[in-house]
């Protein structure tokens, strides 16, 4: 589906993937800065250590807005009418993150076209990371 065949959407299409580099330090630590989330458990070893962890991890707001930006590959920002998650994984120094989405329903609601998404990241062994739904204006 592109941005421009969106009066053909129909409950059962998926999203284009989006797909990322693998997670590493210098990854967390430009999303520590350009959120201002500097939570030690994601970019200090030692403090991860002491906290019973191997090493850091990432941000669940990163996969969040990596989910973000699969919606807004799809349609503009400004048809986000809803978009929650919820974290259900850990995500590593080393995975390699895919985004995907799937309509689940088309539907009208204040006048407008609607399409209701659930979207998720999810690592290489294709274990999920990051649960989700969205709806958007068609």
């Amino acid at each position: 589906m592109s941005k421009t065949d969106l009066a053909a959407v129909k409950a059962g299409d998926t999203l284009p993937p989006l797909t990322l580099p693998p997670v590493n330090r210098t990854m967390l630590a430009l999303f520590a800065g350009a959120s201002g989330d500097h939570n030690a458990i994601h970019i200090d070893i030692d403090y991860a250590r002491k906290a019973g962890m191997a090493d850091v991890f990432a941000h669940g707001m990163l996969s969040m807005a990596w989910l973000g930006r699969l919606l807004t590959q799809w349609v503009d920002q400004r048809r986000i009418r809803d978009f929650g998650v919820r974290f259900t994984g850990i995500t590593h120094l080393g995975h390699e993150i895919t985004c995907t989405g799937r309509v689940t329903e088309v539907f009208e609601a204040d006048g407008e076209k609607r399409a209701r998404l659930e979207i998720q990241t999810a690592n290489q062994y294709g274990e999920a990371k990051v649960l989700g739904d969205a709806v958007v204006a068609l």
